[in-house]
């Protein structure tokens, strides 16, 4: 008779990291292979599909973190809201509301539309029958809207910046990001010593960082060595700064991420990628560096 104990094991940690690895390859080789289609049409549309789904699945895991931790929300509100702020800036940057060769004109509609949300939350508070957390129920929903829509609506806006082959950029944040996630879990898991913050996440430690920060810097040189023809502005020093600073930002990013799953008492986000979890487990990193790839390509890299 096989021990009960032993069929419900945990799983290795070699097992984890390949679950992480196959769904994460698997996930971004859809989304790169539909950028670098030479068919508008599957690029565009495989890309705006992929994203604006991954947007709306992790905004509702956040609002089903809150409702664990007993915060009130407008869940549905949010996610229309989030789904329109996507496919509103999808429209922008792609050219179909006018120009889009000006990054200033699609930072002024997210502005204009941040503006009208939250005056449209206020107003469905101010008619609600019975709503007596209307001010936590509109700050988080809020806040879910920009934590995980805004955020990942950089992501758009790399890949299509006006006067550069914005894929290039696009896949080389994604690379990096996913180098250091990689470096962090592979040193930490070898190595790790001496913990980070372990009331936040006690798996995360100091040598697991350094690792992150070694990883991503040498995928970037790495990178920018065969692909910096197609990348404006980029050298040597930029592929090292920014190796250092997405790293670091990536591991900002997945602590930021667990300190909402502890404080809501779960492990992971969600369940729907074997071997990582939910889609805001996946997107943690992506979350924080993707602003941070946008503004040095927008005012360093690009900058006249």
């Amino acid at each position: 008779m096989p021990d009960p104990a032993s069929s419900t094991a945990s799983p290795t940690k070699v097992q984890v990291f390949l679950r992480r690895s196959v769904s994460t390859v698997l996930l971004w080789a859809v989304v790169i292979a539909a950028m670098f289609s030479n068919s508008h049409l599957i690029s565009d549309g495989v890309f705006v599909l992929m994203i604006a789904t991954l947007a709306v699945a992790g905004l509702a895991e956040f609002y089903g973190l809150a409702a664990k931790r007993g915060l009130a929300c407008f869940k549905y509100s949010g996610i229309i809201g989030g789904m329109l702020l996507m496919v509103g800036t999808f429209l922008n940057v792609t050219g179909h509301l006018g120009m889009n060769n000006s990054p200033a004109r699609v930072n002024d509609f997210e502005t204009s539309f941040l503006i009208l949300f939250v005056l449209g939350l206020c107003l469905r508070q101010l008619f609600a029958k019975d709503s007596p957390a209307g001010l936590t129920a509109i700050a988080v929903t809020l806040f879910g809207l920009m934590y995980v829509p805004w955020l990942l609506n950089f992501i758009q806006k790399i890949n299509f910046f006006p006067g550069v082959e914005g894929k290039y950029f696009l896949l080389y944040f994604i690379v990096l990001t996913k180098f250091s996630d990689m470096g962090a879990y592979l040193v930490g898991s070898l190595i790790g010593r001496h913990k980070m913050i372990p009331r936040i996440s006690p798996g995360k430690t100091w040598e697991g960082f350094a690792g992150a920060v070694a990883v991503s810097t040498g995928a970037s040189l790495v990178f920018v060595h065969f692909f910096g023809s197609h990348m404006a502005g980029m050298n040597t020093l930029h592929a090292v700064v920014l190796g250092v600073v997405l790293s670091t930002a990536a591991v900002v990013g997945d602590l930021i991420e667990s300190l909402f799953k502890r404080e809501c008492g779960a492990k992971d986000s969600g369940s729907i990628l074997p071997g990582i979890g939910g889609v805001l487990d996946l997107l943690d990193s992506l979350l924080f560096n993707a602003p941070l790839m946008y503004l040095y390509l927008r005012h360093i890299l690009t900058h006249p």
